[in-house]
């Protein structure tokens, strides 16, 4: 039997491990549906409620995985509805491959149905390399090179297919003249700064007397090393949210996240430090970090277009974080260092836990939102993969979630897109099928897609070897992050017809799809509902009833940001009366004594 091109499209994934392709069909890539079959579904289809999310499940796995995520749609609108989790991918340096299929050759230019210029679409999210298949003997290299180039440079592709091109018959390039051959083997390689580069980063640091460490999620493999240059530092170590499982949250100088979502002991690491090494980051918010002329810079990032963008370093260190941390780490100093500043940092952070502890005590309206993410930390399985939607439940994330070493975290880090949390999840359950995967998810996200998308999880959990995937949903019934940022930005109250959420039994839904359904509307049932959702047997929805009044308090609250929200109130902002009496507990919290 001949080979067809689509044919050779499942061989060829397959022959660079390509085990999901996550998709949804349509008559565009009819030919590659049809060889799926003739394959028995290897690699395997995975079927989203729509394309994004298809895209984001790519996302997902590929981040949990460390290997290519590939999602695939059909021309004009499937091809249109992967871009959002695309864009997730692009910006978060992800390698993602989209396979898309095309009107047929003969009716292109002619203004058909669902013809789009998808080289126009694709060239900004796919700028690295966006081809369409024209002839069955460009096929190889063009698909070839779209892996590579997604690998290398950690990033999205995207190769088109033209319907009628998938069902043509396939035939190799031949050693012809304009004939371009390809080979799969992309190699081991990594990248080492020169030795005089390390030699003046050294120099730095060891003139430093309060080092800071800012990790992303760069650093990820290089735990050991990060651990070992910060305890010869004597430095406290910040992450960026794509970093937070980079550096476990158990060790004593690991401040926690940075910026607006972040840590108080984070912010004044960077406030009081003289000198600050960068690790694998391009946290963009150089408010956050130490004050221009004040400090001192190295940065080590293995992208040398993504060096030097966010804070004036004196030496930029292009490489692999572990390589390059091998080779800096005898250069530095230790034994000449004080510890003042070392323990300085140790207490900011135990300091910093007792509040966060205080502050989800805190009674509110039905349930305090932080004290959902409090009472699931100590629940946490020593091998969770834990995803957060974007919102103010990633402030919970981020504050009250202690990394430890084994789990896996991430989150939409710079798209910061809703709407990712549960797809996320699905991709990494296929990722790991042998590990429980928790996805914490607001309710405009919810209803924004991760409704939907339960119904995917409940038609493939008999694929996964641990079928335990429990989404936590904060019901608040409003778009709160929002909310509150035109309140702290704006000065504005929250306009209810853009703020008010429709109240959903999200429990309830679960339950008609056959998997379990919890709803917690008192902080005594919390805990409780954490533990049956996490022995559940199966996909699980827990539901909890929060209170929007709770403020997401930033680690530094600015006096602006204060001036603004009190403007707010004064406009009359209708949860006015919760959002004062909250707001004040959270913020007096931090003036009263610890226990040491």
């Amino acid at each position: 039997m001949s080979v067809k091109v689509s044919d050779h499209v499942l061989r060829r994934l397959r022959e660079w491990g390509v085990e999901h392709v996550f998709g949804y069909p349509g008559d565009g890539i009819n030919g590659l549906l049809a060889a799926w079959g003739r394959a028995e579904d290897r690699p395997r289809f995975v079927q989203s409620r729509h394309e994004e999310m298809s895209a984001f499940e790519a996302v997902g796995y590929a981040k949990f995985s460390g290997r290519l995520g590939v999602c695939a749609a059909t021309s004009g609108p499937g091809a249109i509805h992967l871009l959002n989790g695309l864009y997730d991918a692009k910006l978060d340096h992800v390698p993602v491959l989209a396979v898309v299929g095309q009107t047929h050759r003969t009716a292109m230019g002619g203004s058909y149905q669902q013809e789009e210029d998808l080289h126009t679409l694709f060239k900004d999210v796919a700028s690295d390399f966006v081809e369409t298949v024209t002839v069955p003997e460009q096929l190889p290299n063009v698909l070839d090179r779209a892996i590579r180039t997604t690998y290398a440079r950690r990033c999205p592709t995207a190769v088109i297919i033209p319907g009628d091109v998938q069902d043509l018959e396939y035939t190799a390039p031949t050693h012809e003249f304009r004939m371009v051959p390809s080979s799969l083997d992309r190699g081991e390689w990594t990248t080492i700064p020169s030795p005089a580069s390390l030699e003046r980063a050294a120099e730095i640091l060891n003139s430093g007397d309060k080092v800071a460490i800012l990790a992303g999620q760069g650093a990820a493999g290089a735990r050991e090393e990060v651990e070992r240059i910060a305890e010869v530092l004597g430095a406290g170590v910040a992450k960026a949210l794509l970093g937070k499982d980079a550096l476990s949250d158990e060790l004593p100088y690991v401040t926690g996240s940075i910026g607006l979502l972040g840590t108080r002991p984070s912010y004044e690491l960077m406030r009081d430090c003289d000198t600050l090494l960068t690790i694998g980051s391009s946290f963009p918010y150089s408010q956050f970090l130490p004050q221009f002329g004040k400090a001192r810079g190295v940065q080590i990032d293995i992208d040398p277009h993504m060096v030097g963008l966010r804070y004036p370093y004196e030496v930029n260190l292009v490489g692999d974080a572990k390589e390059t941390l091998r080779r800096l780490i005898p250069l530095i100093r230790g034994e000449e260092r004080g510890r003042e500043w070392f323990e300085t940092v140790c207490d900011n952070v135990r300091r910093w836990d007792e509040l966060m502890g205080r502050r989800a005590a805190l009674s509110a309206d039905p349930v305090n939102p932080e004290y959902v993410a409090r009472a699931l930390d100590p629940l946490l399985p020593a091998d969770a993969i834990v995803t957060s939607d974007s919102g103010s439940v990633a402030n919970w994330y981020a504050r009250h979630l202690t990394m430890r070493r084994g789990m896996r975290g991430s989150l939409s880090g710079t798209l910061a897109t809703m709407g990712c949390g549960v797809p996320y999840a699905i991709g990494a359950k296929f990722a790991h099928p042998d590990r429980p995967v928790i996805a914490l998810v607001g309710d405009g996200a919810m209803q924004m897609n991760g409704m939907a998308e339960l119904i995917t999880a409940a038609r493939y959990q008999d694929r996964w070897e641990d079928p335990r995937l429990v989404v936590a949903v904060w019901n608040n019934r409003d778009l709160n992050q929002v909310t509150w940022e035109m309140r702290a930005m704006e000065g504005a109250p929250s306009f209810l017809p853009s703020q008010q959420l429709p109240d959903v039994g999200y429990a309830a839904f679960a339950r008609s799809l056959g998997l379990t359904g919890v709803r917690v509307e008192k902080p005594e049932d919390v805990a409780a509902g954490w533990r049956t959702a996490l022995a559940a047997d199966g996909p699980a929805v827990v539901e909890f009833l929060t209170d929007p009044a709770v403020p997401p308090i930033p680690p530094h609250a600015t006096w602006e940001q204060i001036e603004a929200t009190a403007e707010s109130i004064l406009k009359g902002d209708a949860d006015r009366g919760s959002m004062i009496r909250q707001g004040f507990k959270a913020k007096v919290q931090e003036f009263l004594p610890g226990d040491g």
